[in-house]
């Protein structure tokens, strides 16, 4: 199974930053970052591996905030997929 997720944003940096800072807790939670594309200054978009989708979703509902405050995320999706 794979995410493909969408982030608005404030800023580039300080997103990319606190991204690079939340790998670990993404990882402990089941997602593994396969491609982060940058559509342009308020748009970014990331493909991950999902090897726990329950423990995935949890991660989305509650500790990304964190991550989420400190990278200047306005808003976000989340779309679970899988291989047709």
């Amino acid at each position: 199974m794979q995410m493909i997720a969408h982030y608005s944003i404030v800023e580039y940096a300080p997103f990319k930053a606190a991204f690079d800072a939340d790998a670990e807790d993404r990882a402990n939670n089941g997602l593994s970052l396969l491609q982060l594309w940058r559509e342009d200054d308020r748009n970014v978009w990331a493909l991950f591996s999902v090897s726990d989708a329950a423990a995935a979703s949890a991660y989305l509902e509650g500790a990304a905030g964190v991550f989420y405050s400190h990278g200047g995320v306005i808003d976000t999706s989340y779309h679970f997929v899988e291989t047709a």
